[in-house]
């Protein structure tokens, strides 16, 4: 799959307020774009290109998430990335 084009921007963002971040984009199957660790957790979000299709999911994005017992962020732009990373653990975890 295709990484929107917001990817790198955001990624870059998440990476420069101290987080880990690795692009999942490649596995497919509608796996989230990214796994994000902060503050000894891990985030899972999918981004989504409001210019594009903005925050519609594919088929496969909707049965992986539905199937996921965990937490999936879907996320259109930085600011929204970073609210769900500084809102998602404080800083006791």
């Amino acid at each position: 799959m295709r990484p929107d084009a917001n990817q790198a921007e955001i990624v870059k963002a998440l990476r420069a307020a101290g987080a880990s971040v690795h692009i999942l984009a490649g596995v497919g199957c509608g796996c989230p774009d990214i796994l994000i660790g902060w503050h000894n957790h891990n985030l899972l979000m999918e981004i989504k290109n409001p210019a594009g299709r903005g925050n519609r999911l594919t088929e496969a994005e909707i049965i992986w998430i539905s199937a996921w017992q965990g937490q999936v962020a879907i996320v259109n732009s930085i600011d929204e990335a970073l609210a769900v990373l500084y809102g998602s653990f404080d800083e006791s975890g």
